[in-house]
């Protein structure tokens, strides 16, 4: 068991001088309280609005959320899989339908009955619609 030495009466009170006098940071009469740095979705939609309505302050060229827009991009095209929603690799030429892999066209697509293909592509907006 070890014992810590008593501390002399002239430590004690250079401790808690330290401890108990003001310090320049946590007292300072000239700090101002930080303003709000973060608004809700719904205050920027309505800033966007109201900003929009003064026909004034809008320039032709000042983008906005609303009509700023970016040039195409220079990446390929993302493929997902008609079935399942992973990454499509590969696209049946029967029926155009893209599928992950091997056991999805063995097990989902050989088997499909006519006419649900073109439900799937319908739903990427794929489908051929013949009049």
């Amino acid at each position: 068991m070890s014992h810590t030495p008593e501390k002399q009466p002239s430590e004690l009170y250079a401790i808690s001088e330290v401890s108990t006098r003001v310090h320049s940071f946590k007292q300072n009469p000239n700090r101002k309280t930080p303003t709000r740095r973060y608004k809700s979705t719904k205050q920027v939609i309505s800033d966007e609005q109201k900003y929009l309505q003064t026909k004034d302050n809008i320039k032709i060229d000042t983008p906005t959320w609303a009509n700023i827009a970016a040039p195409p991009s220079l990446l390929p095209q993302k493929h997902y899989c008609d079935i399942t929603g992973l990454t499509g690799r590969y696209k049946n030429p029967a029926n155009a339908l893209r599928f992950h892999n091997v056991e999805i066209y063995q097990e989902i697509i050989k088997n499909m009955p006519p006419g649900v293909d073109q439900d799937y592509l319908e739903l990427r907006g794929a489908n051929v619609i013949l009049k």
